[in-house]
């Protein structure tokens, strides 16, 4: 049977469970512990926050937080105040919990912390969060002390070391500690600190290691122990062979970009150059022509179907072959088969007609450069190694050019216009002979050629910024690349222009980029002076005399 109590009994245990409540509370935080928040001392200021980390109950992160956001005003009288939704309209006592009146909310003034102390904040902020049983907010904690690690959080590292229960958040709560623990007093934690950290092998540990084997102004170890400077050094040497690792990947990567580029700027030019034999000055503008197509595909599928702007480098890659290849028909079929044999005027000439194409561009889209935007697919990069990072779209033109590479075997190797242009390049007299018709297969060799110009000026398109100048930029190491090879050897055009751009970006770090190009072009100069006919031997109309 239930015991019934009096009305008044009722009332005086319900009214003392309330006062119970309140007074705990009340007592969650200390008024006077928090009130210097309000002032102008920093120190005292500091010693606030470092009393609410050290309490380290739900209170105490929930004014943290409120720190953190800015959400944290005080009284002339000393009261610290939390504001509702920030709004400045509602908020209650940190310390009580209780509601304060609305025109003492509007009246008080923020709270403001310098940069020191808002580190702190949001270092144990983080700190309190390891507690938390949910896995996501823990790592997320994880990861913000990770960024900022503070020695003063090493106390919660510690606690949360012992009753975590995820392995991989056990890990990373391990070199956490540890690099807080650097500075412990203990020379057995210093060293376990030490070692955990360099077994990260994490270039981020760099500058967390190399105190510990530096030297003061009067010449002695920061760290007196032997043992944790020896793993500190350890530490750091695999740290150094990570980097250079990283260095020469780098490197090579580069080399391999730039050989990339190269290779679509020359590809065309060693048809051209190696059927016909025209020093073509105006090859460049080629690679401008395709650009600039891909810009105006760019443009109308902008406007017209922007739902497929991610795929308008596939509509670009046609447009930009076909524009720049029947440029390059209409120049050849008014110009250069009228200068044939006659190298010094083709080159004057050629070189006007890029002057022509280059004022030509700019009265039709103007002098300024033009962006051309990179669709999402191609846009950030991947991470191979702690610090490099190869970019999508640089990633893309070194497959792309491939791919165009064994496009223009295929179409010289394996077609009847291929084999008409071998025929031509062997002995043009005798292909004349079997009926050949000589100078169609010119024109076809040449607009082919100009068109894969302009394949090389929609990757270009992607990496930079297109403007009339475009092309000017690339000729001199076209030419570079071809003679290298070998005349009209896509074979030695590849390794040429791989072998020049890896042989740049290995120069560069040494003697800037200006002096690498200069370097590079007196080894041309040398590498041609003992075998004139490049890396392959030399096929074209030459080997006829």
């Amino acid at each position: 049977m239930a015991l019934s109590l009096p009305r008044y009994a009722r009332h005086a245990l319900a009214t003392a469970a309330l006062s119970a409540a309140l007074c705990t509370s009340a007592h969650a935080l200390d008024a006077a512990d928090i009130a210097p928040l309000g002032g102008d001392d920093f120190d005292a200021k500091s010693a606030a926050v470092d009393k609410l980390i050290a309490t380290h109950d739900t209170a105490s992160l929930a004014l943290l937080k409120a720190l953190a956001e800015d959400n944290v005003t005080a009284t002339d009288s000393g009261e610290v105040l939390v504001q509702d939704g920030g709004d400045g309209q509602g908020a209650h006592d940190a310390a009580t919990g209780k509601p304060v009146a609305t025109n003492v909310a509007s009246s008080a003034q923020p709270v403001t912390l310098n940069n020191l102390l808002r580190s702190k904040v949001a270092g144990a902020v983080s700190g309190l969060q390891l507690a938390s049983p949910d896995v996501q907010t823990r790592r997320a904690a994880i990861a913000g002390l990770l960024k900022n690690p503070d020695p003063a959080m090493k106390p919660m590292i510690d606690a949360a070391r012992a009753k975590e229960t995820d392995a991989a958040l056990k890990r990373r709560l391990d070199t956490l500690w540890a690099m807080t623990a650097l500075h412990d007093p203990n020379p057995a934690t210093r060293l376990e600190a030490a070692k955990l950290v360099a077994a990260r092998d994490d270039l981020d540990m760099y500058e967390l290691l190399r105190p510990l084997v530096a030297k003061n102004a009067s010449g002695a170890y920061n760290e007196p122990d032997a043992g944790v400077r020896a793993a500190a050094q350890h530490g750091l040497d695999a740290l150094d062979a990570i980097q250079r690792r990283s260095e020469i990947a780098g490197t090579l990567f580069a080399g391999l970009s730039l050989g990339s580029v190269l290779l679509l700027a020359a590809l065309g030019l060693a048809i051209t150059y190696g059927l016909i034999g025209v020093i073509n000055m105006a090859h460049g503008e080629f690679l401008m022509i395709g650009a600039y197509a891909t810009y105006v595909v760019q443009t109308l599928v902008q406007r017209y179907a922007p739902g497929a702007f991610d795929w308008y480098p596939l509509f670009a890659i046609p447009a930009s072959f076909a524009a720049a290849a029947l440029v390059g028909a209409v120049i050849e079929r008014l110009v250069i088969r009228h200068l044939y044999g006659r190298p010094l005027e083709t080159l004057l000439t050629t070189f006007g007609i890029s002057l022509i194409l280059i004022q030509a561009t700019r009265m039709i889209f103007g002098a300024q450069n033009v962006q051309v935007e990179n669709p999402s697919w191609m846009s950030g990069g991947v991470t191979v190694m702690q610090n490099l990072i190869l970019p999508y779209n640089r990633l893309a033109i070194l497959a792309f050019s491939l791919i165009v590479v064994a496009v223009a075997w295929g179409v010289l190797a394996k077609t009847r216009l291929g084999l008409f242009v071998r025929a031509v390049t062997q002995n043009r007299r005798m292909a004349a002979c079997v009926g050949v018709r000589t100078a169609r297969v010119d024109a076809w060799a040449f607009a082919f050629g100009a068109g894969v110009a302009g394949l090389g000026g929609c990757a270009l398109s992607q990496i930079g910024n297109v403007g009339p100048d475009l092309g000017q930029s690339y000729i001199i190491d076209s030419f570079m690349a071809v003679v290298l090879g070998g005349v009209g050897q896509i074979a030695g055009t590849v390794i040429g222009g791989f072998g020049l751009g890896l042989v740049s970006k290995a120069i560069e770090p040494f003697w800037g980029a200006v002096l690498a190009k200069i370097a590079v072009l007196v080894l041309i100069v040398l590498f041609i002076q003992k075998r004139p006919q490049g890396l392959f031997a030399l096929k074209g109309r030459s080997a006829e005399a």
